[in-house]
């Protein structure tokens, strides 16, 4: 069987803000849509709510030509915005806007969620981080999805970038991930024998009449039913864009590491349901900051250690495929801590300082837009 060629396509949501209040912008004006439609062509979006757009990079074999697109994709998107008296953020949720005063943008499609869900769907004032991984067998695609989705809490650990929730700090890095889990046919994907019976379950619930297609099931990874991909979906949107290109690094070589296993008829380890998903609370309560199970030794383990193992695990790969220096900044993560620790910390300062609690929140918004176009 032919290797995978694991080129890399990255999605980002971005929330856009007014440069003035640096609250949330409800209803952008559509020249301002249609302005970064001109720009960025097919590869800007919008999103259920009219305070978000979406970009796509195009496949990419090495992480680093992926994140040059993106970050022409980030400045494309800042210009436009700058135009109108917008800024974008690159954070996971907004640090005091309330998603009651949102505006959902006006498509059947959005429409027929708010009907099929109902305020779950509703409340998502949340934005997420994608990795398409290009794996062109469907049984392989399917295999190393199952083992994998031991690593996703760690990839969930380097991103979090949401701390607060309506002007309050919610005690998690990752409040998105509270916010998405309201949503059906989310968390960690079944245990998979096949591609077959993944159809199987997929067409159980579409000629039940549950869902249109496979569109709609949100694991935190799935088959891409567009593209012949593995699309990692658990993490939140790294405000730093070097950290994207780290967690891209990461899972990249994971995979390539776990078809390496495979071609030598080995496999790594699946593990209950129950225990990823306790990896998967740690990462969502502490970030980079806190402790995994290492469920090989079946302790907690420092975040921090866990990393570097990562990257001896790894490492091999990383060479193949041209991503060391990508890979080797998941020590600066670990060591600074993610966007979640950074917003936290000119919270605390803000506040220390003597100021009050809107203009404490306010100035994190202002650090996230000052670290939009930093690379």
């Amino acid at each position: 069987m032919d290797r995978p060629a694991f080129t890399l396509g990255i999605e980002e949501e971005y929330l856009i803000v007014d440069r003035e209040t640096l609250d949330l912008v409800r209803e952008p004006e559509q020249a301002f849509v249609d302005d970064c439609t001109k720009r960025l062509g097919d590869q800007v979006t919008g999103e259920f709510l009219q305070c978000q757009v979406e970009v796509g990079t195009k496949p990419h074999g090495r992480v680093a030509d992926a994140v040059d697109e993106l970050i022409g994709l980030r400045a494309g998107v800042a210009e436009v915005a700058e135009r109108y008296g917008y800024a974008p953020i690159a954070a996971s949720t907004h640090p005091f806007a309330r998603w009651r005063d949102q505006q959902r943008t006006q498509k059947d499609r959005y429409a027929d969620l708010r009907d099929a869900i109902g305020q779950p769907v509703q409340r998502m004032l949340a934005c997420g981080m994608h990795i398409h991984a290009g794996i062109e067998d469907d049984d392989m695609r399917i295999d190393l999805m199952n083992q994998v989705a031991y690593f996703l809490p760690h990839l969930l650990s380097l991103s979090c970038s949401s701390p607060f929730w309506e002007g309050e700090d919610t005690g998690l890095a990752s409040y998105r991930l509270a916010v998405f889990d309201a949503m059906p046919r989310t968390g960690t994907p079944d245990f998979m024998e096949s591609h077959a019976a993944y159809r199987r379950l997929v067409d159980s619930l579409v000629s039940a009449g549950c869902i249109e297609d496979a569109t709609k099931i949100w694991w935190d990874i799935r088959p891409s039913d567009k593209f012949p991909t593995l699309e990692q979906r658990i993490t939140d949107i790294c405000s730093n864009v070097r950290d994207t290109a780290a967690i891209a690094a990461l899972y990249q070589c994971l995979l390539a590491y776990l078809y390496r296993l495979r071609s030598r008829n080995q496999r790594w380890r699946v593990y209950p349901a129950t225990l990823i998903g306790e990896n998967r609370w740690r990462g969502q309560r502490y970030g980079a900051t806190g402790q995994l199970l290492d469920l090989g030794r079946g302790t907690l383990t420092p975040f921090s250690a866990l990393v570097e193992e990562l990257i001896e695990l790894v490492s091999d790969e990383a060479e193949m495929l041209g991503c060391v220096p990508e890979l080797l900044h998941l020590r600066e993560i670990a060591r600074r801590g993610t966007s979640a620790d950074r917003q936290r910390r000119v919270h605390k300062e803000q506040i220390d300082a003597g100021a009050g609690k809107d203009a404490a929140m306010a100035a994190v918004v202002a650090d996230l837009v000052a670290q939009y176009t930093e690379s």
